[in-house]
C-alpha cells in the first residue's frame, strides 16, 4: 500500500520521481505528490486520482530541484483530496509516509494546543508537523528526527527531506518496509526495490527500527538504540522489465497466461526430478515433533491455506488450525508445545499477518513463510523461508502468487507425510508426478480463455453470483467470488456445496448465477446433486469440470467450461484457472478497472 521513493542526486529528479511512482502503481493508490528543494525552497506539487494528473500539474507547474520525495497515497486517515496527498510539509520539513500513527490524535491535539496549523486531516502531517517543531527549535535533522521516532506508535515507512540541507534525505522505518539505493553519485529510498529497478541494482533492506540519511556519497544508517550499523548491500534481482504488460491487455491477463512458467519455476525449487521426491529448503528443526500446525494468512492467501489444510490432514495426518490474520491474536488462541505456524503472504509485509507471526514467535511457535519475495519481512524472520516464484505481481487481484503458493504448500504437505511416514516411497513419487504434471495442466486451462470470453457477458449483468465447491475445491469456490468482486464489483460468495440446503438455497433464482466447481472423481456425484437442487429451483448454472464430468451433467446448464482431467491433488491449481479468467473477463466486459480496482491496495501495510 502507497509508494514511497526519493532521490539524491546533481541531476534533476523530477522526472525519475513520477516515473518511481509510476512503477509502483499496482500498488493501490488515490492521489500523488512530489516535493523538491529548489533555491532553498521546498517546491511541493500534488493532485488527488491517477498519476495523470500530478503530470498535468507538473506540467502547469515544474518542481525543479537535484533532490526530492514523491509518494503514492492509499487513503486511510483523511478523504483522497489534494490536500490530504502527500508530501506533506512546514515552511522548513517535507514528508511522506507509509503506514499509520495510531497516537495521532494526542499528537495533532498536542501540536494545535501549541499554536501550530495543520491543513490535512491526516496522520502523516503530524510528523512533519512533529520533525519541524524539533528542527526549528535548534536541533539538527538527525537530533530532531531521533527524537520524534519514540514518539510514533504504530506502523510507518517515512521519507523526510529539510529545505536548508538540499543534499540529505532521513529515511525511517517500523512495521513498513523501506530500502535505501546506492547510486554514482546519487542515492535512493524507495518502498521496494521495484521501486527502485531501472535506477540501481545495489540496494539495502532497512532492518525494523532502523533510521538512515543518505546523501550523495552514500548512507548512514542506525539501528532503533540509535547505534551506527552495517546493512548488506545486495543485488536486488528486480527487473523494469517486469513491470511491463508486454502484448497483454492488463497485467492480471499477463499473470495469468504465465501461471504455467512460474508454478514449474516454483516446483523446481520442491520435487528433484531425478529421482521423483519431495526436496525442502535446509531445515535446521525436527519436522516429526511437530504436533499441530497454525496457517494464519488473509484474502486469497487465507483460500490457499484451507486448501493446504486438507492436504495436510489427508497426507500427513497432522491436525491443521486455520485463521485469517486480522482475527488471530484477538482471539487469545491455545497455541501447542511442538507448533508449526505456515504464515502465506504474496508481499511478506502484510501487517496483519506479520503481527500473527510474531506473536507466534513469542508463544514458542516454529515459524514459516511461505512469500513471495524472499527479502521481505516475514521471511527474514520466520525459521522455515518457502519462496514462492511467481516473479512481481503488479495486478492487485491476485492470480499467480496464489498458484505458486498452492505449489508450495503442496510439496510441504507430501514431505510431511513422508517424514511422517504415513506416504511410502512409491506413494511419493506419484504425488511428484503428479505435481510435474501440473503446468502442462495449468496451459491445457488456459487453451479455453476463449470459451470463457464469450461466455462472460452471461455473467455481467448479474448482481449476484454463488460459487459452489466441495472437499479442496470449496477454498476455490470462495476464491473465484472473491475474484469477482474484486474487479468486476459484482457481490459473490462461495459456498461448500452441500451448506446450500440449510440457507443459501433461498437466494437461488432465475437471475443468480451459480458457479459449480466439480471435477470428476469421488466428490462429483453429491456436487452434481448440489447442482441439481439449485437448477430444480430455477438457478442459472455454469458447471465447470472435465469432459467427464460435462458428459455426465452439463446438460441443461447456462454453459459450461471445460477442464482437463487431472488427478485431485493438482485440481486446485488447474480450477484456479477457470475463475481466474472468468473474473477477468466479466471485468473487461464492465469496463472496470481490472489491475487497480476501487479501493484496493496490493499490499495492505496497516492493520
Amino acid at each position: 500500500m502507497c509508494g514511497i521513493i526519493g532521490i539524491v542526486s546533481q541531476a534533476p529528479v523530477t522526472e525519475r520521481l513520477v516515473d518511481g511512482l509510476k512503477r509502483m502503481e499496482y500498488r493501490g493508490y488515490d492521489s500523488a505528490g512530489v516535493c523538491t528543494i529548489d533555491d532553498a525552497a521546498l517546491v511541493r506539487r500534488r493532485a488527488s486520482g491517477k498519476l495523470a494528473n500530478l503530470t498535468t500539474e507538473l506540467a502547469e507547474h515544474p518542481a525543479p530541484g537535484t533532490i526530492g520525495i514523491a509518494h503514492t497515497r492509499w487513503a486511510t486517515h483523511g478523504a483522497p483530496t489534494q490536500s490530504n496527498a502527500h508530501p506533506h510539509a512546514t515552511q522548513e520539513v517535507a514528508l511522506v509516509h507509509n503506514g499509520i500513527i495510531e497516537n495521532f490524535k494526542s499528537l495533532r491535539q498536542e501540536l494545535l494546543d501549541s499554536g501550530r496549523k495543520l491543513e490535512s486531516e491526516t496522520d502523516s502531517e503530524v510528523v512533519a508537523h512533529l520533525v519541524s517543531r524539533e528542527f526549528e527549535s535548534g536541533s539538527s535533522p538527525s537530533e530532531a528526527v531521533k527524537t520524534v521516532l519514540p514518539r510514533l506508535r504504530g506502523a510507518f515507512a517515512l521519507a523526510i527531506a529539510f529545505r536548508q540541507h538540499p543534499d540529505m534525505l532521513i529515511g525511517a522505518r517500523l512495521g513498513s518496509p523501506l530500502v535505501v539505493g546506492y547510486g554514482d553519485d546519487e542515492m535512493y529510498l524507495g518502498s521496494d526495490a521495484l521501486a527502485l529497478a531501472p535506477l540501481t541494482q545495489r540496494i539495502s533492506y532497512l532492518e525494523e527500527g532502523d533510521w538512515v540519511i543518505i546523501t550523495r556519497d552514500g548512507a548512514e544508517i542506525y539501528d532503533n538504540e540509535n547505534n551506527r550499523v552495517d546493512r548488506p548491500i545486495v543485488a536486488s534481482g528486480a527487473s523494469a522489465a517486469a513491470i511491463e504488460k508486454g502484448n497483454y491487455r492488463h497485467f492480471m491477463q499477463k499473470e495469468i497466461f504465465e501461471q504455467p512458467t512460474v508454478v514449474a519455476q516454483t516446483l523446481n525449487s520442491y520435487v528433484r526430478q531425478s529421482d521423483e521426491s519431495v526436496a525442502l529448503p535446509q531445515i535446521d528443526f525436527d519436522l516429526t515433533a511437530i504436533r499441530r500446525i497454525t496457517i494464519v494468512a488473509c484474502g486469497t492467501s487465507f483460500y490457499a491455506g484451507m486448501v493446504a489444510k486438507y492436504w495436510i490432514e489427508t497426507f500427513a495426518r497432522v491436525p491443521v488450525d486455520i485463521d485469517v490474520a486480522s482475527e488471530f491474536r484477538y482471539r487469545d488462541p491455545v497455541l501447542e508445545d511442538r507448533g508449526l505456524a505456515i504464515f502465506i503472504s504474496q508481499s511478506g509485509e502484510t501487517a496483519d499477518t506479520l503481527a500473527a507471526l510474531r506473536h507466534c514467535k513469542e508463544k514458542g511457535q516454529t515459524i514459516a513463510a511461505v512469500v513471495n519475495v524472499p527479502t521481505s519481512t516475514m521471511a527474514r524472520e520466520a525459521d522455515l523461508l518457502l519462496p514462492t516464484h511467481a516473479g512481481p505481481e503488479i495486478g492487485v487481484a491476485s492470480t499467480k502468487a496464489f498458484t505458486c503458493q498452492l505449489a508450495v504448500l503442496a510439496a510441504l504437505a507430501a514431505h510431511l507425510a513422508v517424514k511422517n511416514g504415513h506416504m511410502s516411497r512409491a506413494e511419493e513419487q506419484e504425488v511428484v508426478r503428479h505435481l510435474i504434471e501440473a503446468p502442462a495442466c495449468l496451459n491445457a486451462a488456459l487453451d479455453h480463455d476463449d470459451d470463457i470470453a464469450a461466455m462472460a457477458p452471461l455473467i455481467a449483468p448479474a448482481r449476484d453470483v454463488l460459487y459452489l465447491g466441495r472437499g479442496p475445491d470449496f477454498p476455490l469456490a470462495l476464491e473465484g467470488a472473491l475474484k469477482l468482486k474484486e474487479i468486476s464489483y459484482i457481490h459473490a460468495e462461495g459456498y461448500a456445496s452441500g451448506e446450500m440446503k440449510h440457507g443459501p438455497i433461498a437466494l437461488i433464482d432465475e437471475d443468480v448465477p451459480v458457479i459449480v466447481l466439480a471435477p470428476s472423481g469421488p466428490l462429483f456425484e453429491k456436487t452434481v446433486s448440489n447442482m441439481q437442487e439449485v437448477r430444480a429451483r430455477g438457478g442459472q448454472v455454469v458447471l465447470v469440470s472435465d469432459a467427464e464430468g460435462l458428459a455426465e451433467a452439463g446438460d441443461g446448464c447456462l454453459a459450461t467450461i471445460e477442464m482437463p482431467k487431472v488427478h485431485p491433488l493438482i485440481a486446485p491449481l488447474v480450477y484456479a484457472v477457470p475463475v481466474q479468467l472468468l473474473a477477468y473477463h466479466v471485468a473487461v466486459v464492465k469496463g472496470t478497472d481490472v489491475d487497480q480496482p476501487r479501493n484496493l491496495a496490493k499490499s495492505v501495510t496497516v492493520e
